[in-house]
């Protein structure tokens, strides 16, 4: 009888540590899911421009607003991509997949900060905070609506 010990090398073990395959994101997207997300994006953008357009705020403040939403907007979608990227297996650099975690978590912190300090309404506080959530959510579902179609398209050719 052998036995084996915690500290025995055994070939199963070698087996098992070999790189895992990529997994294969094969399902489609339906056409109401993209249709609900571009929906979502739109709303959420278009909600929160509006309101900034109403607003009774100086234009530097209302371009305070504006530039936080495009620029958690492209953080939430670069934030998808990368880690999309890195579940099949497509090479990202450890400082690009940090800063896109960290420039989405600067555009919500930034927009806190911003309407913490800001003399608007409680209501209007949270109309801002609402339209701002529902972008980046429709932004990352649309990014991944996207990439997904294009992935399911190539592959039937």
């Amino acid at each position: 009888m052998e036995y084996k010990f915690s500290n025995d090398v055994s070939t199963d073990t070698k087996d098992k540590k070999q790189k895992k395959k990529p997994k294969v994101y094969d399902q489609k997207p339906t056409p109401a899911f993209i249709s609900a997300s571009w929906s979502a994006l739109f709303i959420g953008m278009i909600s929160y421009c509006i309101g900034l357009w109403n607003a009774d705020m100086m234009l530097n403040e209302k371009g305070y607003y504006f530039t936080i939403l495009l620029f958690g907007l492209f953080s939430a979608v670069s934030v998808q991509k990368s880690v999309r990227d890195r579940l099949e297996g497509i090479p990202v650099t450890e400082i690009y997949y940090g800063i896109s975690w960290f420039t989405t978590l600067a555009s919500i912190l930034l927009l806190i900060i911003g309407l913490w300090n800001a003399d608007l309404e409680l209501s209007e506080k949270g109309f801002y905070g609402m339209s701002f959530t529902l972008s980046l959510f429709a932004a990352i579902a649309v990014q991944k609506n996207t990439r997904d179609k294009k992935f399911i398209d190539d592959q039937g050719e």
